[in-house]
């Protein structure tokens, strides 16, 4: 074993592969390529004289080793973050990292941003369109747009509001299929809908919205498709109630029958507050986002 000690570039492509389950999703996720990310696992298994991680039928599974690190190399990962947050935080320039849901990225936040980029054209964004809910904790976004109440110490959050769902399809398809009259007749209806159940999913099969995979002509899990698949007149799906305002030719099917709604909170690490490019942005957040949501009113 050699007595050199070990980088965290080889700890943080350790986690990356733990996490994701494979080389060319470690890789992925730190913007790297797969033989640089599998030669870092390499050299860490050197370092270390150990074997972490085996292949497997479904991806590189880790050894009990590699399970016993995982809590030491999060910790490393941890004071790392906290070592970028405190030597950029005092910076007035600089980049802020935002992360959102793939529909909130690419049909709200474009002109708040804008707003945002003609009043402080020092500020760069990186705007990280994901469904999955970034670690704040863990520095993988500076500030976040969730649609559920964040429940980690250590973060400042704003409740900005709920952002209120329906059933819409375009004029186009209800000339042709006819407008639904009760919950009942929409399985007579093209459905678009998910391919995946979620906890949200079945939160809203509990209040009385009995939707099931089998009853839908589109499935998917990409917000964004439904989106597009609603507005080409594929046929009736759930939207956003501002964003289908934002459209004529999308019309509600069975407005208020069928409801639902995304509570919607702004989130960063309160280590951030004394950064005022974190600050001003943050504040463009909650107003941009408040202003969006009082337009389904």
């Amino acid at each position: 074993m050699t007595t050199q000690e070990p980088g965290w570039d080889l700890y943080r492509a350790f986690l990356a592969v733990l996490e994701e389950g494979s080389l060319s999703g470690g890789a992925r996720s730190l913007g790297l390529t797969q033989p640089t990310v599998g030669r870092q696992i390499e050299a860490l298994e050197q370092a270390l004289g150990v074997k972490l991680f085996i292949r497997s039928q479904t991806g590189l599974a880790p050894t009990d080793i590699a399970l016993s690190l995982r809590p030491f190399a999060d910790n490393l990962r941890v004071t790392a973050n906290a070592l970028r947050r405190a030597s950029t935080a005092a910076s007035q320039r600089g980049t802020v990292r935002i992360t959102v849901s793939d529909v909130v990225g690419a049909e709200v936040l474009p002109p708040i941003l804008t707003a945002l980029r003609e009043a402080r054209p020092d500020i760069s964004i990186e705007l990280v369109l994901s469904n999955r809910t970034q670690d704040l904790l863990q520095r993988d976004a500076d500030i976040a747009v969730r649609m559920v109440q964040p429940s980690q110490g250590a973060l400042v959050a704003r409740k900005v509001g709920a952002i209120p769902l329906g059933l819409f399809a375009h004029r186009r398809y209800l000339e042709q299929a006819g407008m639904p009259a009760s919950v009942g007749e929409l399985k007579q209806h093209a459905l678009i809908g998910f391919d995946q159940e979620t906890s949200y999913i079945r939160a809203m099969q509990k209040r009385g919205l009995q939707l099931s995979r089998e009853m839908f002509s589109l499935c998917t899990d990409n917000q964004l498709a439904q989106l597009a698949a609603i507005r080409a007149g594929y046929g009736i799906g759930m939207c956003q109630t501002p964003l289908a305002r934002h459209n004529p030719d999308l019309q509600p099917v069975l407005a208020g029958a069928v409801t639902s709604e995304l509570e919607t909170w702004i989130v960063m690490h309160e280590d951030l507050r004394s950064s005022e490019r974190c600050r001003i942005a943050f504040d463009a957040l909650v107003a941009g986002v408040s202003s969006y949501i009082a337009q389904a009113t």
